[in-house]
């Protein structure tokens, strides 16, 4: 996917990309204006991007073929939508879903699958992308209570 700006053509990716620079930005200067404060940014992009890009090493076997879908290159068409009654040459059937979802990555072309989504949350909870990287139960407390409890450890 693109997006059209007048002459030139941006990738989506790019843009998703740019966005998360400048949040990360916005981010780092509120935790500079507001010292108190917990902040934790927690970059989304890196988390799915590294699912995609490396799937099979996490146990999805096939990351970007679609559980429950029908046609087209990864089992996706948007005129054959999940659970929805479709005629395919005069027989009428249910776009039905795979056998086993926790090895795919994507449900439906549109959503992640459960085991997707679990991935992510593990993630999230535990720190890996978020800055400051500190797992999401120590994430409420501000530099000085963290410098505090780890004086007390």
């Amino acid at each position: 996917m693109e997006i059209d700006e007048g002459r030139c053509a941006i990738p989506a990716n790019d843009v998703s990309q740019y966005y998360n620079h400048k949040l990360k930005e916005a981010v780092v200067q509120l935790q500079c204006e507001l010292l108190d404060a917990a902040t934790t940014y927690v970059d989304i992009y890196s988390i799915k991007y590294d699912l995609i890009s490396h799937a099979k090493k996490y146990g999805f076997e096939q990351p970007l073929i679609t559980c429950c879908g029908y046609g087209g290159k990864f089992n996706y068409d948007p005129n054959f939508l999940c659970s929805e009654k479709v005629k395919l040459h005069d027989i009428e059937t249910i776009v039905g879903s795979c056998e086993d979802p926790s090895d795919r990555v994507n449900w439906d072309g549109i959503h992640y699958t459960q085991a997707a989504n679990h991935w992510f949350f593990e993630r999230i909870i535990d720190g890996s992308y978020s800055d400051p990287p500190i797992p999401l139960e120590m994430a409420c407390h501000s530099e000085m209570e963290m410098t505090l409890l780890a004086q007390a450890n």
